[in-house]
């Protein structure tokens, strides 16, 4: 059997309640004799508990405020020496063991003295830094987070 060839009746007619005692469903319409739910109007709400206090209003609330944001790892400038004179991004820093993933934000702070030459991209870098690197004779450039590729993609692509 295919799926266009199902014999299937697109709509079941509703039971009419409330009508009448001939007519199957009537005086009480299912909803039994007297009672908080079978009256009319305003229904209970989910966490309704018959005028016990629900458990969401019995828990105390989480004071304060949560921030989503991941902070930026953090990597000292006199551990930048060992790159001398290459170009320093999130990768080789990762490569490195100096940060834990490539696809976050990396902040470069003062730490120590760095004399070498290096061209530093990263998302961003304590003024100190960025001019110890240009006095150095090196170069500072903010760039974007680079972002996670997916794993197909990068199979596929090789």
């Amino acid at each position: 059997m295919k799926y266009n060839e199902l014999q299937v009746t697109p709509n079941k007619n509703k039971k009419r309640v409330g009508r009448g005692i001939s007519a199957g469903g009537g005086k009480t319409a299912g909803r039994g004799t007297k009672g908080q739910n079978s009256r009319t109007g305003k229904k209970n709400h989910a966490t309704f508990e018959g005028g016990q206090n629900s458990l969401i209003k019995a828990i105390p609330k989480k004071r304060g405020f949560t921030s989503k944001r991941v902070p930026a790892q953090v990597v000292y400038s006199d551990h930048l020496s060992t790159f001398k004179g290459k170009t320093v991004t999130n990768m080789t820093l990762f490569e490195a063991g100096l940060i834990g993933t490539p696809f976050y934000k990396v902040k470069i702070i003062a730490r120590g003295e760095m004399t070498e030459k290096i061209t530093l991209k990263t998302q961003s870098a304590s003024k100190s830094v960025i001019e110890t690197i240009k006095k150095a004779g090196g170069s500072f450039e903010k760039v974007d987070t680079p972002l996670q590729k997916n794993q197909a993609v990068v199979e596929k692509a090789e």
